[in-house]
Formats: C-alpha cells, structure tokens, sequence
C-alpha cells in the first residue's frame, strides 16, 4: 500500500502509527514521498482515562483485518493475537483487557497539551513530514473546551 502510493501519488497517508514505526514506513515509501499519518492525541492528564478510550479505539480498529495485517507488517502481530483472538470468539470484554498499556501508549498520544505536542514532535524526528492531529477529547468535553484544547495543543499554545 505504501510503495503504490509512494509510486502513483505524491505523498502516503498512514494511520495508527508510533513514532518508532515511522522509519520503516518511511523506508518503503522513500525519501521523495510525503509521508502523512493520521494521530490520535487525547490530551487529558488522567493516562487511566486516556489508556481506556484508547483500549476501545485500538480493539476496534486493529480487529478490521486490514490494520491487522498492517500492525502484524510492523511487528505488533503477537501482541496483538490474544486481543483479535478474544475480539473474533465474541469477547468484546476480553478483548479490550488484552491490550496493554504499552500499545495504548505507543499508538495514542495522551498527556497534557505540552507533553502531547513534544510526542507529536518524535514522530517528526522519526521522518513524519505531516502529522494530521485527530484529537479525541476526554468525556464532557464541550465545544469550547474542543477549541481551547486545539488552541493548547496549537505550536502557539
């Protein structure tokens, strides 16, 4: 998918990415391809609350066989089995308590304002050339707190 787009377009636009997966990708779609990835950044404080938004994000993206056989590409196939596994056999539960905090880490951006946009920062560091902020707002989060946590997690700040 990344060599096609990297061959027939101008750019590859990737999605559920860690920082440290950036270099193959980039590797695949070379260095004349825009390489863009959606990520998702949940800027709350509260890593318990964003580790369990991101559980729910993660089981039900990673089931889809597609970003399946994306993440097993970038080396997160076995850790992700018992969760697909447990997904497939109708455990919905089950599913979402084997991910751990490490790939919810990995693949969600979460912290306070400054320390998500030092994260977001790696992923350029790592050969990202556009990060597309998909930002997932804590619960009660209204409209003009959507707009301020923008504004926060904005360079400007």
């Amino acid at each position: 998918m990344i060599r096609l787009a990297a061959t027939q377009a101008d750019a590859a636009i990737t999605n559920w990415l860690a920082p440290g997966d950036v270099p193959k990708v980039r590797a695949v779609a070379g260095p004349g391809c825009e390489l863009v990835a959606r990520i998702f950044v949940c800027p709350t404080p509260d890593a318990g609350l964003a580790r369990a938004i991101g559980r729910r994000m993660i089981a039900a993206y990673m089931t889809v066989p597609a970003y399946a056989a994306f993440h097993a590409w970038l080396g997160r196939g076995e850790i992700m089995r018992p969760m697909q596994e447990a997904w497939a056999a109708g455990d919905r539960k089950g599913a979402l308590e084997k991910v751990g905090d490490q790939l919810v880490d990995d693949l969600i951006v979460h912290g306070a304002p400054e320390a998500c946009r030092e994260r977001v920062a790696e992923y350029q560091a790592s050969g990202l050339d556009t990060p597309v902020i998909a930002i997932v707002p804590p619960p009660g989060t209204d409209a003009g707190g959507l707009a301020k946590l923008v504004r926060q997690l904005s360079r400007a700040g």
